[in-house]
């Protein structure tokens, strides 16, 4: 199994970049959407949040109130902590049973692990490969605003409770720029894709 971790922070372009991995024909396995999974109705990871904080961050019909949470979770670091330790271990398990799924058929393929939270929770140490979608902070926080309609204040606040541009490019293998075009980035990914498909080869190969 070659299975490369996929990070960036928040707005930089990683959803592009992911999205022309899987068009290529990687496996793409997205933490974010096994992080709404761990916490669904019925789940134990729903019980042990509602534990922790509280009635008030469900819906009416029992599912997750997800703003009411992160309103609490991005303006408290112990509360954000409290809830990494809760979800952070049941996305880790599931992702690997994901894993295993995706090259039953293929040990070849490559898996593409999208984890915006790799250095904070992940680390890189179990990747065979680390590629960070990057664009400077201040583009970023321009995108959130115009793109998201965000508040600058809260933009700021969530690209701040990440870990920094530093953080990421330290463990990064591969770098994909995404500050200037569209089709710079794409162009940036497909290459980076033959070097991949080369790697999880000769990984597969022995």
């Amino acid at each position: 199994m070659f299975v490369v971790g996929l990070t960036g922070g928040i707005a930089a372009g990683k959803t592009i970049v992911a999205s022309r991995l899987a068009e290529k024909g990687a496996a793409h396995i997205d933490a974010d959407q096994l992080a709404r999974e761990v916490v669904g109705p019925g789940t134990p990871g729903l019980a042990a949040i509602v534990e922790r904080f509280g009635e008030a961050i469900l819906l009416p019909d029992g599912s997750l109130d997800r703003p009411a949470l992160g309103a609490v979770v991005f303006s408290d670091p112990s509360a954000r902590k409290d809830l990494e330790a809760i979800t952070h271990p049941a996305v880790r398990e599931l992702s690997h049973e994901r894993m295993t799924e995706a090259t039953a058929s293929d040990p070849a393929r490559v898996v593409v692990y999208d984890v915006p939270l790799l250095v904070e929770s992940r680390g890189a140490g179990e990747f065979d490969r680390v590629v960070v979608v990057h664009a400077p902070r201040g583009m970023r926080v321009a995108r959130m605003v115009t793109l998201r309609g965000m508040d600058e204040v809260d933009a700021v606040r969530r690209i701040d409770a990440q870990a920094s541009d530093d953080e990421r490019l330290a463990v990064a293998d591969d770098v994909i720029d995404s500050s200037a075009s569209l089709e710079s980035t794409i162009k940036q990914t497909d290459a980076l894709y033959k070097r991949l498909v080369a790697l999880a080869a000769a990984k597969a190969a022995g």
